[in-house]
């Protein structure tokens, strides 16, 4: 009899290589874990566990709907008189959840033994999606588990739509991070993520007469029974304080506001493996006694639990607000604590593996940490802390080590996107982090110095101002005693005399040097208005070029993305397209410098969640066709299909596959919105986060124009002109972002004077489906025909939603932007309806534009109607 499994204490963990294992049958037999990394074999005893594993596919459907019961009987969560969806989804996932249990742990125990190399993906997002129809898919019991809930009176999809979408993300950064966690544990590479766990998420998204309205989300409200909190797992982040240097010689970081990140774990099986990675999330609280018991029972309610808001706050909210200071302190905040309680762990787990023969010079080879855009860019600093304050490491050896151990993902090309934190913020919040970011900075600057040299002063001054990880600082006095000025005798011109400084200085002692900076070096903050020096003297003075010092007029702030380049061995762009304006545009001089850094990883999707699991029929179809299923994991086995192209039978099969999944975009759309909208119309879908640069305006201004166009025309006319269409958009604006929210009012606007027009009818129909998530994504992607990436081109970095709709079989029309470029290149450019203008292009438009050559905008939208 299947029978609840007890948890172990371990996790779905990591390791050097990839690595999963082929289950042995009963016996005491070694196992072989294949390394697709070097593909060579690892071998070594089976587990208990794992033999306990190889059982969870042979089980039959009355075994798991027992367990189903058991856990519905002894792991409630609800009243036992009551009989629900929502209480058949908890016990469902907690049976689920003994089957991964086993492989996690497994997993976990194997990766320690075998002490290899583990990736740690850092992201502020995780867009995971519904876990269930997930993680019975891979363990290949969809099957089993659909008639364990039949026995039970339940319908597996009727009990799968009672999860909700865990508020862990927003957009493709998020989506981007999940994939790349199934892909590497279907794969056997052992990875971990990390995250936080947002108690309200971003916002969900209501729509109401008025356009976007925002309230929290709930998605913990019932519970979460796909996470473990691991109590025992838990790490101190602090802020504020001071930095002193103890008798040690080691600077030491005091005093200031302490709290406590907690661990809690999700497991992420592979496909048709058994090696299921960890997802971990970290909470963050202070410790009961910081709870204020007189201050309570004194009457002063708020300042008792003062401390215990401070710290829960942190992990309330994905992306608060920044417009305020605390605002951005809170965001700052969440990004040093990622960061600090992430490489904590990571070191605790590298020491433990390491146990006797610790060597901190072997940390590279056993760690590599991936920052998922900018807002893990204090692994930087905060690596370089605790290998120095606590771990007793020289400044070369943590710098080695770090730079070796990091790499940076870029997302964007965005000036805005670029984060630039203010540095007396910083400064506040994290004085050590500043310290060793001022460090960096300086020796980065003199690495340029050595580069380019002094010969070209103009070029050291761009240099240094495109790449100084600190901008608008004073220069240090190293590098600030090449931007000397000279002032000459009486009736001469004042000249930058850098050559004869340059002479000098081989002349000049240090002490003599320092005397004449500090004569010409102002404090951080104080204006430069001093009066002019004796001009009747005859020997020269000297004083600094307004380019070396700090301006009070402009803020201070420390760029996190050339922290990135600078502490990272690796930074690679999201598409073939977005690399090189990396490399020749955003971060040119960086590469200048390293080219060697550079690389490209365009983006992709998992092909189980995006079309295995959620277009089934169609999935179905494909097998059929190409005679297996390995394309699940070979999608390059995809091309057996179009020796089929013609064949009027395949061609039937699509089509009724299509339209089964459009049938249920009806319904859902009907419930979500109240239109009804026909299945036999053309469904045009733009669904991604509301932004001025994906040009959702554009598309919607195209549609006025057409409905405009339409109602010009007779009834006869109108039909024989236009293909029934129904236009769907989805996506949020961000709450501060005014411009996005009148995109999405105006939208609504239209579909509600559109769909109600009865000369119009069925010919033409505009949805905003509210709420957008990963949910959704399932059932409309698998449904659309047409589908709009129309970004100006050179601006989106990748796009992953455009891989989606493509391997479901639906026509993109876009600009080449991103992956479309790539993804036109792979389907041919007749299956791509090629839209705007390339990206070499853009710049001189801009410039037309700002000349005022501004051509009819009706002529445009005319021509991008009739290519349609």
């Amino acid at each position: 009899a299947f029978r609840p499994l007890a948890a172990g204490s371990g996790t779905g963990g990591g390791g050097a290589h990839a690595a999963g294992w082929v289950a042995p049958r009963r016996g005491r037999r070694g196992f072989v874990v294949r390394s697709v990394a070097s593909d060579r074999e690892v071998r070594g005893p089976a587990s208990t566990e794992e033999e306990l594993s190889a059982v969870l596919t042979s089980i039959d459907s009355s075994a798991i709907a027992s367990n189903i019961q058991h856990h519905a009987d002894f792991t409630p969560l609800f009243s036992p008189e009551h009989s629900s969806p929502l209480k058949a989804y908890h016990a469902t996932a907690k049976s689920v959840f003994d089957s991964l249990i086993i492989n996690w742990n497994a997993t976990y125990d194997y990766y320690n033994k075998v002490n290899a190399k583990q990736a740690y993906y850092l992201s502020m997002e995780f867009l995971q999606g519904r876990a269930l129809t997930n993680a019975i898919g891979n363990l290949e019991l969809t099957g089993q588990y659909a008639e364990a809930l039949k026995q039970l009176g339940h319908n597996l999809e009727d009990v799968a739509s009672q999860e909700p979408d865990p508020a862990l993300g927003n957009g493709g950064l998020g989506r981007l991070a999940s994939c790349f966690l199934d892909s590497m544990a279907t794969l056997n590479y052992p990875a971990w993520g990390y995250g936080l766990r947002y108690r309200y998420g971003l916002f969900k998204q209501i729509i109401t007469k008025d356009g976007q309205e925002e309230v929290a989300e709930n998605w913990l409200e019932m519970g979460n029974p796909w996470e473990i909190v691991r109590n025992d797992v838990s790490y101190p982040v602090k802020f504020y304080g001071k930095v002193v240097e103890g008798t040690d010689g080691r600077k030491h970081w005091i005093g200031g506001e302490n709290i406590k990140a907690v661990a809690h774990d999700v497991p992420i099986p592979g496909y048709k493996t058994k090696t299921t990675n960890n997802l971990r999330l970290w909470s963050t609280t202070v410790p009961s006694q910081n709870f204020d018991l007189g201050a309570f029972n004194a009457g002063d309610h708020a300042k008792a639990n003062e401390a215990h808001l401070n710290a829960e706050k942190i992990c309330h909210v994905l992306y608060p607000g920044d417009e305020s200071s605390e605002g951005k302190i809170l965001r700052l905040k969440q990004q040093y604590t990622l960061c600090s309680a992430s490489l904590q762990d990571i070191i605790s787990r590298f020491e433990s593996r390491a146990g006797d023969s610790l060597n901190w010079e072997d940390f590279p080879s056993k760690v590599a940490v991936q920052m998922n855009d900018t807002h893990p860019t204090l692994c930087i600093p905060e690596l370089m802390r605790i290998l120095m304050d606590i771990k007793g490491l020289s400044w070369n050896e943590a710098w080695s080590i770090t730079e070796r151990t990091v790499a940076y993902t870029n997302h964007t090309v965005l000036p805005e996107a670029l984060e630039k934190w203010s540095l007396d913020i910083m400064q506040k919040l994290l004085p050590r982090h500043v310290e060793i970011i001022e460090t960096i900075d300086e020796e980065l600057m003199n690495n340029i110095v050595s580069k380019y040299g002094t010969a070209d002063i103009s070029l050291l001054k761009q240099k240094l101002k495109d790449m100084r990880i600190l901008d608008n600082v004073d220069l240090p006095a190293s590098v600030a005693k090449l931007f000397v000025k000279t002032k000459m005798k009486k009736g001469k011109l004042l000249v930058e005399s850098l050559e004869s400084i340059a002479e000098a200085d081989e002349k000049t002692e240090p002490e003599e040097e320092e005397n004449i900076l500090s004569e010409t070096t102002e404090k951080k903050g104080e204006s430069d208005s001093e009066e002019a020096p004796d001009a009747e003297k005859e020997d020269p003075e000297y004083e600094l070029d307004p380019f070396a010092k700090y301006d009070p007029q402009l803020p201070r702030v420390v760029r996190m993305a050339n922290l990135c380049v600078v502490g990272g061995h690796s930074v690679n762009g999201v598409a073939e397209i977005h690399s090189e304006i990396v490399k020749q545009d955003v971060f040119n001089s960086f590469y200048e410098m390293w080219p060697t850094k550079f690389q490209n990883k365009t983006n992709g999707v998992t092909p189980r969640r995006w079309i295995r699991f959620c277009n089934p029929e169609l999935s179905a179809i494909i097998s059929k066709w190409i005679g297996s299923d390995d394309w699940i994991l070979n999608t390059d086995k995809l091309a057996g299909l179009k020796k089929f192209a013609d064949d009027e039978d395949l061609q039937s099969e699509w089509r009724t596959a299509k339209r089964n999944n459009k049938m249920k975009v009806v319904s859902l759309i009907r419930d979500k919105t109240g239109y009804v909208v026909s299945p036999d119309a053309m469904f045009d879908v733009q669904v991604k986060r509301i932004h001025e640069y994906k040009r959702q305006l554009l598309n919607i201004l195209g549609i006025v124009y057409r409905y405009k166009k339409m109602k010009e025309m007779s009834a006869k006319d109108r039909i024989k002109s236009f293909v029934p269409r129904v236009c769907i958009f989805g996506g949020k604006a961000f709450a501060t972002y005014v411009q996005a929210k009148r995109i999405v009012k105006f939208i609504t606007d239209v579909a509600a004077t559109v769909n109600y027009d009865p000369d119009i009818g069925d010919l033409l129909k505009v949805v905003f489906v509210p709420d957008y998530n990963v949910s959704v994504a399932e059932k409309l992607i698998p449904a659309s025909e047409l589908s709009q990436h129309i970004s100006t081109a050179g601006m989106e970095a990748s796009g992953t939603s455009n891989m989606k709709f493509a391997m479901n079989g639906c026509i993109l029309i876009g600009t080449l932007d991103g992956a479309n470029v790539e993804i036109r290149e792979e389907v041919g450019e007749e299956n791509f309806f090629l839209f705007g203008a390339h990206a070499p292009e853009i710049a001189g438009l801009r410039q037309e534009r700002a000349e005022g050559k501004v051509p009819s905008l009706c002529k445009h939208l005319q021509i991008r109607s009739s290519s349609m």
